[in-house]
């Protein structure tokens, strides 16, 4: 029971990663979807822009789901792939720890830098 919540969470995940993914694409590299429509994105990478984008809520709140939509489907994916090797458990529950833990820091700091973006 406990491994098909877990199970259930990646697959959210990834159809957040998709979805958020898209959206990150769309904005940045269909320039010229954008041109045909007459939408002028040529300067969607330039510094100027992208700290633009950092001062929006909309985008730091895509930015933090992003991350950890990414964290987790990574980390669960990784940690299933190396229970295939059928460890003990006692192995098992340090690299769950280990990663819960590798995961909670990436986090906080990708969050901490997309607050940081915004409030500059």
């Amino acid at each position: 029971m406990k491994s098909s919540v877990g199970w259930t969470w990646h697959l959210l995940a990834g159809v957040a990663l998709a979805f958020l993914l898209g959206m990150h694409m769309f904005i940045m590299h269909l320039d010229d979807v954008f041109k045909f429509a007459g939408v002028d994105t040529t300067r969607a990478v330039s510094f100027a822009a992208v700290v633009d984008r950092g001062r929006q809520v909309s985008f730091m709140v895509s930015y933090v789901l992003l991350l950890a939509a990414a964290l987790y489907h990574g980390l669960y994916g990784l940690r299933t792939v190396i229970f295939e090797l059928t460890l003990a458990p006692r192995v098992e529950k340090m690299i769950t720890m280990l990663f819960f833990v590798i995961g909670m820091a990436l986090f906080v700091y990708g969050t901490v830098v997309a607050v940081s973006a915004y409030r500059a």
